[in-house]
């Protein structure tokens, strides 16, 4: 090979590197930007009367005085959580079933299950908040719990991960004198703990950012989830201070981002044994 080769070849690694990191590069600043620049500009309101900008944690002592923070964040955990764990049960029970039993039609009926996974939620908005009105749970937390509970892609995912574990399991548990419901919490529950650490963190980041479902299902201000709550922070025709709702936005990031850095490595755990089933 000629020095000539060898430079073009060099220069075409480089160009590649070169390319390679300025597409990462601006993935980056489009992924990280907003957040960054919601950060400085919370910590840099202005005041509207002398308008001048400072560098503080006004803005955030601003959202306490608005909106009461602690009770819509109270608020927003009970739902959260209880619809996360809601999921996490009904996911691997109805997963367990349709991967280790046999019955009549189980196969149109999980094809159903997963095409309910196509159909937008605000198709179905209406008649599920007629169903929540006639049982008596309109603007009750009750009424963002209940409808969150089924998952399909809870189903979908907890199926494939017990299709993954050996069947000689609940064999050797039933030789031994194992009831079903004694299999299935004794035995294949444990098994698939890192399945359900990726519905449950799924759900939490979901539930807890949710907006659309709260704002239909909830009138009254003591049953405001967090993310509703910040709306009011906008003030009249959105006249309120960007830094204080900006604020509130950070605020409402903490769980989110201490659920997803404590949760990394078991969702990371169970996509990758997921994948290698």
């Amino acid at each position: 090979m000629t020095i000539e080769a060898v430079e073009k070849r060099s220069s075409a690694k480089v160009w590649a590197s070169v390319g390679k990191y300025a597409v990462l590069g601006l993935g980056v600043f489009l992924t990280l930007g907003p957040v960054v620049w919601t950060l400085i500009t919370a910590l840099t309101p202005t005041d509207p009367e002398t308008n001048i900008t400072s560098f503080g944690l006004a803005a955030f002592a601003d959202v306490f005085t608005k909106i009461p923070v602690w009770l819509y964040t109270w608020n927003s955990a009970l739902v959260t959580l209880l619809a996360a764990a809601g999921q996490m049960l009904t996911a691997a029970m109805a997963g367990y079933v349709f991967a280790r039993f046999e019955f009549r039609a189980k196969k149109m009926l999980f094809v159903m299950i997963l095409a309910t996974m196509m159909v937008p939620m605000q198709v179905t908005i209406v008649p599920v908040f007629m169903l929540i009105r006639g049982m008596g749970l309109a603007d009750t937390l009750l009424a963002l719990i209940l409808p969150a509970i089924p998952t399909a892609f809870g189903t979908f995912l907890m199926r494939q991960y017990f299709m993954g574990l050996p069947p000689e399991l609940a064999e050797a548990a039933q030789i031994d004198g194992a009831g079903p419901w004694r299999v299935f919490f004794g035995v294949y529950l444990p098994l698939a703990t890192p399945g359900l650490a990726i519905v449950g963190i799924l759900a939490f980041n979901y539930h807890w950012n949710e907006f659309f479902r709260p704002l239909i299902m909830t009138i009254s201000e003591q049953n405001f989830t967090l993310p509703l709550g910040l709306v009011t922070l906008q003030g009249n025709l959105g006249t309120g201070s960007v830094s204080t709702v900006l604020a509130g936005v950070v605020i409402s990031m903490i769980p989110a981002l201490l659920v997803f850095v404590f949760g990394q490595k078991p969702l990371r755990e169970g996509l990758t044994a997921g994948a290698g089933k």
